[in-house]
């Protein structure tokens, strides 16, 4: 028979709102009576009922992390920063998998909600309205991650895209090179981050007086980027194609086997550079020049925005935007 509050409250000779105060850490409570309670506590293994006290003092002290799919590379590296920050603030993470279905989101959101969750983290690759209108209506601190896509109106935390595209741009045209090939993924939805990197690519074009080349591809894959290579290797001809920017490392990569398979050496041949700085960048040879992503400093800061919040700390901004690293490495050469 599992021991309740009452058995403590008789063993330490103090009532049972006295033993429910020294739990809840109140001030007013004797010391004399908090060192018998604590006492009685560890002489019987008592173990409060974390939901009911959640109800009394409407700190459950769990954050609710709702991501895409936890075996992305990126989401773990986020899930990483917020247990870790999470812990040191004793915060506990309830996490689920949702693999891009909304009706997965909904039925978590609502199933963190009955949890007693203080804040809510969702992190996406689309953008589904309906489930951000619902998890707004729960009033609780929420903060929304995705890194193809950005909502004005909600909190979140990101890199500045447009600035880190125009400073990639830049530095491959400062190592000398004139004809610039961007590749990005055809995508007209609104917020998608790739109209923001397109923008920064043709600004550092156009300080420079050079022409812009935009080519799109099918998605963000390895596949996608292998499948560049012909249009590449045309390009190189035909409009003396030395460097190639990549607007995610996965297709940085397909295009380097493309051209290890075609026999172009990177970057003797030509010059290619990526996206996010996945872990494939810095481990692939010739590694890959980048733009750093930082998504375990992403998910760090992201759960310590919700924890200010629910400490009361004013939040003065909507969303937060981190340094921006470029990574220099083998894969680009000056010219």
């Amino acid at each position: 028979m599992s021991v309740t509050i009452k058995d403590v409250a008789k063993l330490a000779e103090v009532s049972i709102s006295t033993v429910s105060r020294v739990i809840n850490n109140s001030a007013s409570v004797s010391p004399e009576a908090r060192r018998r309670v604590l006492a009685a506590i560890d002489k019987l293994g008592y173990k409060p009922n974390q939901v009911a006290r959640s109800l009394v003092t409407k700190k459950s002290n769990l954050i609710g992390v709702i991501v895409t799919d936890i075996g992305n590379s990126y989401v773990a590296q986020m899930m990483r920063g917020i247990e870790e920050v999470g812990r040191m603030y004793n915060y506990d993470i309830l996490l689920s998998s949702s693999y891009g279905n909304p009706k997965t989101e909904l039925k978590f959101a609502e199933l963190l909600r009955s949890k007693q969750v203080e804040g809510i983290i969702l992190i996406s690759e689309d953008v589904d309205e309906a489930v951000i209108d619902v998890i707004k209506e729960f009033n609780i601190p929420f903060m929304y991650l995705n890194k193809y896509y950005k909502v004005s109106n909600l909190p979140s935390v990101s890199i500045d895209n447009y600035e880190a595209s125009f400073m990639m741009t830049k530095y491959l045209l400062e190592l000398g090179h004139e004809n610039i090939l961007y590749i990005t993924v055809n995508n007209d939805k609104v917020g998608s981050v790739e109209k923001d990197k397109i923008e920064g690519y043709r600004k550092a074009m156009e300080e420079f007086k050079k022409d812009e080349l935009i080519l799109s591809t099918k998605d963000f894959t390895v596949e996608a980027g292998y499948d560049m290579g012909n249009i590449l290797e045309n390009l190189i001809d035909e409009r003396n194609i030395t460097a190639v920017f990549c607007c995610q490392d996965e297709i940085a990569i397909g295009l380097i086997n493309y051209c290890y398979d075609s026999n172009i050496q990177v970057p003797k041949d030509i010059s290619i550079c990526g996206y996010g700085d996945t872990k494939m960048a810095s481990i692939y040879r010739p590694s890959i020049t980048t733009i750093k992503e930082p998504y375990y400093d992403i998910g760090a800061v992201a759960i310590r925005r919700i924890i200010k919040e629910l400490e009361g700390d004013k939040i003065e901004e909507p969303s937060i935007y981190l340094p921006i690293q470029l990574i220099k490495r083998e894969s680009c050469r000056r010219i």
